[in-house]
């Protein structure tokens, strides 16, 4: 019998209005019984567009959305805010931009609930998966990035940088968590990983948002590579925090 999931579902907001719309109704829609809530993460940033958007999601369904204003800064502290506030027995870490494409949901309810990962991650490198609308160079380089981490992870995992994942709660309890910017999307992946979570992958595209600018740059990813091996080679006492 598949395992019954108990999901908040994380959806940092910035400036999305009709895609933070249509990716709450699909979360209601393809996870019901598996929605514990769904945590609409917002900032000083957040525009009045957006605001006004998550507000009235609110109300429409009280019992469901919940409005979370972050403390730390940037994308990673709205994250580690979100870990920390969410009710649920499972974490899924997606965008409110259709970026991730929630259509596969339930893809991910299904492979957590056989009960054999800590972790399910979406893979843009499966068969089934892919990238529309991000550059032919950017896909190059990231495909030679992720070679680069599964060898030195010595991991079959195809997508370390993606962030769309559904996460136990005991994954990432008791983890010292150090980044406050985009390579924390890296950092929550690859420290559940050197304590021992199991990580299986589904396959999905990711495309290009159609509302409003994307958050990341090449510099950011830069951050990436020191992370990676410091978290490598450091002691595992190192990276819990208890």
């Amino acid at each position: 019998m598949a395992e019954s999931l108990d999901i908040t579902f994380i959806l940092p907001v910035l400036n999305e209005t009709d895609a933070l719309r249509t990716t709450v109704e699909t979360i209601e829609r393809l996870a019901g019984e598996h929605v514990a809530e769904i945590l609409i993460v917002v900032a000083d940033r957040t525009t009045g567009d957006a605001m006004q958007t998550a507000e009235h999601l609110r109300r429409q369904r009280p019992e469901v959305v919940r409005i979370h204003r972050q403390n730390l800064p940037r994308l990673g502290g709205a994250l580690r805010d979100a870990f920390e506030a969410a009710r649920g027995r499972h974490l899924m870490l997606m965008a409110s931009d259709l970026e991730t494409d929630p259509e596969r949901i339930p893809d991910f309810i299904a492979a957590m609930g056989r009960g054999d990962c800590d972790v399910v991650a979406a893979s843009r490198w499966l068969p089934g998966g892919g990238f529309d609308g991000y550059g032919r160079l950017r896909v190059v380089l990231n495909w030679i990035f992720q070679q680069a981490l599964r060898c030195l992870y010595l991991t079959r995992l195809t997508d370390l940088t993606f962030a769309y994942r559904l996460y136990r709660r005991e994954a990432l309890s008791g983890i010292r968590w150090e980044q406050l910017g985009h390579p924390f999307l890296l950092e929550c992946l690859l420290k559940p990983m050197r304590l021992g979570a199991r990580v299986a992958e589904i396959p999905c595209r990711w495309r290009c948002r159609d509302e409003g600018d994307s958050a990341g740059s090449f510099r950011q990813m830069l951050c990436y590579v020191p992370l990676a091996l410091r978290i490598r080679f450091c002691a595992k006492r190192r990276i819990r925090s208890d």
